[in-house]
């Protein structure tokens, strides 16, 4: 009897003990007053961003260990909803996407996390995160409440998300100390009631107690506010700090600072040159928001890789992102510490609490090279053909239930005895055109291409069009991105035009399933195929597979998809985590819609991300041109103060055309050759900022494309981080410099808004400018 109620009182101890060492696990984690409280003391954040999707499950804690070792106490985390829900409904968040498992492992290494759901990411991620089957509606409207489908299906996501990290909120025992509700919705619109929706369905999620947040840029934060959501802004290295924060102050004067995207460097596109952001100016605005005990999170500490599929695009002017996300942040693509990494480090020695320190980097994974393989298997496209899909009209791939990938349509001619024109209309992305298996060329949207000489061609001859999708855009208005052909396709003789309809389409997607069951044959062969090779190690590590005498695709190696490739660059290496290769025999699957050079490659142990092979002018202007203007009158003329804010102008009459031309007449600084421009905007009749989804560059008498991707068409690109400016050698160096923009239709407009570099340097900054506008193009001299 004694016995037994020892035993009960034992148990009874040790369930108080349980719960009580439960009790104190759980926290609290607020925005208070001026600063954060981590269970009611204040507390600096410092994140590190890292995206477990573009990360090897196996090298997870390596990473979060690194932004540890660089002086990080929490790690900052997207989730893109069409990575966990492909098809509607069936939702993965096993293995590789086992998202709460990445969150167990940040706390494991005693660090916070900081979770971005969505339903919209952006993140340079195909469609912002947003999954493709959307589309298949076909007047969807996404991030607004005026479509109830896109609600209905972003609440049943963050619904599904909430089940897998709701428990784990400080306040449970867990460690996310912040939710972010939707992203930088300030740039996209001003649906407050959209972005109380979203907050809504994160509360009920189980997210209802974690301190909620949204960010902007310090441009349009004030446009919108959402009741009980923190606010943070984003910026990149080398802004001015002060400046950033100083409306921010104005409008929420009690609230702590946050920099919540503190952009480390920038990320690169297929065809334009690799960016980079210099160590002192990251470091300078890093050490400002320090010095100020500004909240931050470094974008990226860690980019990773967008395998497979996943890297998004942008748009106006449309340009898809390679591969790499190494981002030129402060650890690289495989995961090693860079100067920059180091510099960070250094830094933060000098900001830590009492008693705390920074552990030393964990040990790099062992990095390898692998001896040149031969391709002598192939797979001719053309040979390799699923089941035909009958469809009257052209259509985009997504009607057909694809996804991702490549898509042909095929269709016979009526006879033409004259050469003529082929007009696919809202090509997404590039295509080879075939008659009767025959190459005539290829259309290049990232070119505004959409037109093709055809030669003459008998009834019956057979019209191929191979459709390759590049990333669906991410982020802007032009996020609404069907692939493949998107409105028709005709043949224009003469004056005539004929709709070409009973189409066969064939879909070719990325999975490897797909790959693995085609059929391969020993022997050589030209146009689009698979190859496939085994190659044997006796070791394995991390390498960079060497693609650059290869023209367009995608490879897979030992079933996983490691990426897109281009011949143009900058990319020229595809990175191959050692994780996935095996000791022994390996597999290696490249689909190429090109024929290489060599059907070889090789693992090297430095990446080429910076080499581009110009497959096209990348200047506005041809050699010996120049822009005459001496016959036009300016619509506008003026200077503009040296501030970094936006300017207004507002004209004294209306003024209409379809072509613009911005004139810089003279810079702030006397002894400046050079002049920037971050933004131009248009306002209409009616006040409202005139949409910008179709404007071009029709000529920049000046640009720098080489040196770093600062080229014309920076001005409307949306990101008022990256900036046109002049090319400091060539033909045109000194004022007056001018850009000249094909808006694509007639226009009228009251005014324009300007917007400088915003960051600390004041290199291009301009002075006194003309501006002017025609219904017709601007004369060009040559």
């Amino acid at each position: 009897m004694k016995i037994s109620k020892l035993i009960l009182a034992l148990v009874f101890f040790m369930t108080l003990t349980a719960n009580a060492q439960s009790e104190q696990k759980k926290g609290t984690f607020v925005a208070g007053d001026k600063t954060f409280l981590l269970n009611g003391k204040p507390f600096i954040v410092r994140a590190g961003e890292l995206h477990f999707p573009r990360i090897p499950r196996e090298y997870w804690e390596h990473r979060i260990q690194m932004c540890k070792a660089m002086g990080m106490n929490t790690i900052c985390i997207y989730l893109f909803w069409n990575f966990h829900e492909q098809q509607p409904d069936k939702f993965d968040f096993t293995e590789q996407k086992d998202v709460a498992e990445f969150v167990r492992l940040v706390q494991k290494n005693g660090m916070y996390c900081i979770v971005r759901p969505g339903p919209y990411a952006c993140a340079e991620w195909d469609m912002g995160g947003l999954p493709w089957w959307l589309l298949k509606k076909n007047d969807i409207q996404v991030r607004t409440s005026k479509d109830s489908y896109f609600m209905e299906r972003s609440v049943n996501y963050l619904k599904r998300v909430g089940k897998e990290l709701a428990p784990l909120q400080i306040q449970n025992g867990g460690n996310i100390i912040m939710v972010q509700v939707e992203n930088e919705y300030g740039v996209f619109g001003q649906d407050v009631s959209y972005m109380e929706q979203v907050r809504n369905a994160v509360r009920s999620s189980g997210f209802d107690k974690v301190q909620l947040f949204r960010c902007d840029w310090s441009s349009n934060f004030f446009k919108y506010d959402v009741e009980g959501v923190y606010t943070a802004l984003n910026f990149g290295a080398g802004s001015n700090t002060d400046q950033q924060f100083q409306k921010y102050k104005e409008v929420y004067p009690n609230a702590p600072q946050m920099c919540s995207e503190y952009w480390t460097g920038w990320f690169d596109y297929w065809g334009r040159a690799h960016e980079t952001r210099s160590i002192s100016s990251f470091i300078g605005s890093l050490k400002d928001m320090l010095d100020r005990k500004i909240s931050f999170s470094l974008y990226m500490a860690h980019g990773g890789t967008s395998f497979g599929q996943w890297g998004g695009a942008n748009a106006p002017p449309f340009g898809s992102m390679v591969a790499s996300y190494d981002y030129n942040a402060p650890i690289n693509e495989a995961g090693q510490p860079t100067d920059k990494f180091y510099a960070v480090r250094d830094l933060l020695k000098n900001y830590l609490n009492p008693g705390e320190t920074i552990p030393e980097p964990p040990t790099n994974y062992p990095v390898i090279s692998i001896p040149k393989i031969t391709f002598s298997e192939s797979a001719p496209l053309f040979d390799n053909l699923p089941k035909a899909i009958p469809s009257e009209a052209i259509k985009p791939m997504e009607y057909f239930n694809q996804g991702w990938g490549r898509i042909l349509y095929r269709t016979k001619l009526p006879e033409c005895t004259t050469a003529f024109k082929l007009k696919l209309t809202e090509l997404h992305d590039w295509a080879n055109i075939y008659i009767n298996g025959k190459l005539i060329g290829n259309l290049d949207r990232r070119k505004d291409e959409s037109i093709i000489e055809m030669p003459p061609v008998k009834k019956g001859d057979i019209l191929d069009i191979l459709v390759d999708a590049n990333g669906r855009v991410n982020y802007g208005k032009t996020i609404i991105d069907r692939k493949g052909i998107t409105e028709k396709v005709e043949m224009q003789v003469s004056s005539n035009s004929t709709t070409l309809n009973n189409w066969e389409v064939y879909n070719f997607p990325v999975e490897y399933d797909f790959q693995k069951n085609l059929k391969f044959k020993k022997e050589k062969t030209n146009g689009p195929a698979w190859y496939r090779a085994t190659f044997n190690l006796t070791a394995i590590g991390d390498t960079y597979i060497d693609m650059s005498t290869w023209g367009k695709g995608m490879v897979w190696i030992n079933g996983y998809n490691i990426g897109r490739y281009w011949k143009i660059g900058p990319q020229q290496t595809l990175f191959m985590p050692g994780c996935w290769l095996k000791k022994g025999k390996n597999e290696i699957i490249i689909l190429d819609l090109e024929t290489p050079k060599e059907p070889q490659i090789s693992g090297v142990t430095i990446p080429v991300l910076d080499k581009i092979v110009v497959d096209e002018s990348l200047l506005h202007r041809k050699k010996g041109e120049t822009l005459d203007l001496s016959v036009e009158t300016p619509v506008n003329s003026g200077a503009f103060n040296a501030d970094k804010d936006w300017k207004e102008i507002i004209f004294q009459k209306t003024a209409e055309g379809q072509y613009f031309c911005f004139e810089a007449i003279a810079p702030q600084n006397p002894k400046d050759n050079s002049a920037s421009i971050a933004e131009i905007e248009l306002i209409g009749t009616d006040g409202q900022l005139i949409p910008r989804s179709k404007w071009k560059i029709f000529y920049a008498d000046s640009e720098e494309v080489m040196v770093g991707n600062y080229s014309a068409e920076k001005i409307f690109d949306q990101q008022e981080s990256t900036i046109w400016t002049t090319s400091k050698a060539g033909d045109k160096i000194s004022y007056p410099h001018q850009v000249v923009v094909d808006m694509g239709e007639n226009i009228k407009i009251k005014g324009f808004k300007f917007l400088p570099r915003t960051d600390k340097s004041t290199s291009g900054n301009i002075k006194s400018y003309n501006f002017y506008i025609k219904t017709s193009s601007f004369s060009i001299k040559k």
